[in-house]
């Protein structure tokens, strides 16, 4: 199973996500066009209620501890409360590789 698939499989599993975008942005930095070592996650899930950034964070890094030692290299994360996303509803762009994209 790829990296993407086992993102999405066990965000939805653990999560269960009202909104849940994943993009690949590996082909933004210097690796192989098929890598899957960069992603930006949206989730937006009543799980993160009263739940600091830290700690929603580490709940992630913590369901994907498999993925990032197997391959993932980074992740930017968007965690929101339904709330926080009924009145904010835009995802940051993603810095721009330093090293050098293509």
């Amino acid at each position: 199973m790829k990296i993407y698939q086992n993102i999405e499989q066990k965000l939805k599993d653990s999560l269960s996500p009202i909104v849940l975008e994943i993009y690949n942005e590996s082909f933004k930095h210097s690796v192989p066009r098929d890598s899957e070592t960069h992603f930006k996650i949206l989730v937006v899930s009543a799980l993160f209620e009263k739940k600091s950034l830290v700690k929603r964070h580490q709940i992630i890094y913590g369901l994907l501890a498999y993925e990032l030692k197997n391959g993932l290299h980074a992740l930017a994360l968007n965690t929101y409360t339904p709330d926080e996303w009924s009145s904010n509803s835009n995802i940051p762009e993603s810095p721009n590789c330093i090293g050098g994209g293509r």
